[in-house]
């Protein structure tokens, strides 16, 4: 009888614990090396290889399928290039707590000896944005650390180094895959909070990134209606409450538009709200804050009187159960939730400028409700992400995708091809500026290659509007923030997609309705007009 280990490769090693880790998908651009064989293994384990246009756009996709699922998902690059590439939308992932596994060709040992071409130290290039960084040469668990790392609260991106020798060579199976569990709260912790929620008249919920999870987002939910309190969103969080609930107090970033509602607190509860989602700004409210967060926060706007960290909804449902009403004046939250929306309102585009940001979401959503569609939305960065955040109503948790860790330009178009290839029957909705577009639109032709239930709509207002408020004074010489106008739509058609060109509301309406019976992905351009960004940004900012 053979005693001995069943002998697989490196490369099924690394698999077999992307598999036990539920992994959905690896998207990324393959070279030589090791990208084949881990594209094979990965395929025998029943793990699906998506080939993008770009790293960037791999990553970026990576990071919203994790968020999606919450499941390590990987990114697949060639070694030199294709990891420089990559650091973009592995900053993405790091800065948005997204677990991304980047597994890029490396050299071997004898190959290395002797190569200079292409040959940097690419883990301690990643080290800044990365949780651990393996070499899976000689090594079969460090996949399952690398997943480990990246799973640990909170959670993060880790980087794999697998050259292509170590992926061909015999190698034990991968060790049984030890995921982190995190603490539950203490009863002392428990009790505390519930003396500071009885001293309170008006508490406010303020929901982050980590209430997206499906049992954190049913705990603190029952806990805000148990309380009768306004509960404000972070972009991340859009739709952990629904922004039809009469609760829903508005978006939270850290500015001046939601103060407000915050100055009438009396304890605000942070509930999954990482402090990389808040504006670099002075924390400016006084009343306690009770921080139920996964992870000891790095960096406190302000320290908290309590913080619960670990198993969080734990608390969150503990607390819900015996919570005491906390309602607001009758009518108040109504009040202030309007007084946030209107300083945020964009005015109607006019003359041939084009449509108004605010406009261009309403038309937008509108015409998907008319037409039965559910799509999700993504957002790029820039100045329309206020409109659309602000005006794209989300009704349960990841409905918006959007970069506001990184604040990426670029990322509309890659997170709604994650999130149509995730859910074909929702599909997606990329909200995207014309400078965000040009940095990702080869993506448009991995879109139209899959085949995709994705809409693609542009903001098209030639100009880097967001840095042109930002100019101020200063003379700059032609053509540092503005460009020709592109024809997206002529782009879009030359990929293989369906596309139109607009002007106005009832032009983006009809366009939206033939879209939306259109099968495969399609994109409308839209003339947009940049006029009212400044007061809207000055209302938001302060």
């Amino acid at each position: 009888m053979n005693d001995q280990p069943h002998l697989t490769t490196g490369a099924d090693a690394v698999a077999q614990s992307f598999a036990e880790a539920g992994m959905p998908a690896i998207f990324g651009v393959p070279g030589g090396g090791s990208s084949l064989d881990l594209i094979a293994s990965a395929k025998a384990a029943g793990i699906p290889f998506i080939l993008t246009r770009t790293e960037n756009g791999a990553g970026i996709m990576a990071a919203a399928l994790a968020e999606l699922t919450h499941r390590p998902v990987g990114l697949l690059t060639t070694r030199g290039p294709g990891v420089s590439n990559a650091a973009n939308g592995m900053a993405n992932a790091d800065l948005e707590r997204a677990p991304v596994i980047l597994v890029a060709d490396g050299f071997g040992a004898r190959e290395a000896a002797i190569a200079t071409h292409q040959l940097f130290d690419q883990a301690a290039m990643m080290a800044p944005v990365t949780r651990a960084q393996r070499r899976a040469t000689g090594h079969p668990g460090a996949a399952a650390e690398a997943v480990a790392a990246a799973m640990t609260a909170p959670c993060g991106p880790a980087y794999l180094e697998l050259a292509g020798d170590a992926a061909r060579a015999p190698a034990p199976p991968a060790p049984a895959l030890r995921l982190p569990i995190l603490a539950a709260p203490t009863e002392t912790d428990l009790a505390a909070a519930r003396r500071m929620i009885a001293g309170a008249a008006r508490p406010v919920v303020i929901l982050g990134l980590e209430a997206t999870e499906p049992a954190r987002c049913a705990a603190i939910r029952r806990l805000i209606e148990a309380l009768g309190c306004p509960a404000l969103v972070t972009y991340k969080a859009k739709g952990v409450l629904p922004d039809a609930h009469p609760l829903f107090g508005g978006i939270f970033t850290g500015g001046e538009a939601e103060a407000p509602l915050l100055y009438e607190a009396d304890l605000i509860i942070l509930a999954g709200a990482d402090p990389v989602e808040f504006i670099p700004q002075p924390w400016r409210f006084d009343a306690p804050i009770l921080d139920l967060a996964t992870a000891a926060r790095s960096l406190e706007y302000r320290k908290p009187a309590l913080a619960i960290v670990g198993a969080w909804e734990i608390a969150a449902a503990a607390l819900a159960d015996d919570a005491p009403h906390r309602p607001w004046p009758e009518g108040s939250v109504a009040a202030l939730r309007e007084t946030w929306l209107s300083c945020l309102e964009n005015a109607d585009g006019s003359g041939n400028r084009g449509m108004s940001p605010s406009e261009l979401v309403r038309v937008t959503q509108a015409a998907c409700r008319r037409n039965g569609a559910d799509p999700r939305a993504s957002v790029d960065a820039g100045a329309h992400m206020f409109a659309a955040t602000t005006f794209w109503q989300a009704e349960r948790p990841v409905d918006l995708l959007i970069s506001n860790g990184l604040a990426s330009m670029g990322y509309a178009l890659p997170a709604a091809i994650a999130a149509a290839w995730h859910d074909p029957a929702r599909g997606a909705l990329a909200f995207t500026g014309d400078g965000g577009l040009l940095m990702a639109v080869g993506e448009l032709a991995t879109a139209a290659a899959m085949k995709l239930n994705l809409t693609v709509v542009v903001f098209n207002d030639a100009t880097l509007s967001l840095i042109d408020i930002k100019k101020g004074d200063r003379d700059l010489p032609d053509g540092a923030l503005d460009w020709p106008e592109v024809d997206f739509a002529q782009v879009m058609r030359g990929m293989g997609g369906t596309a139109w060109r607009v002007t106005d509301a009832a032009g983006l309406a009809a366009a939206l309705d033939e879209a939306l019976a259109t099968p495969g992905p399609r994109l409308i351009d839209v003339r947009t007009d940049p006029s009212s960004y400044p007061a809207q940004i000055k209302a938001l900012r302060g």
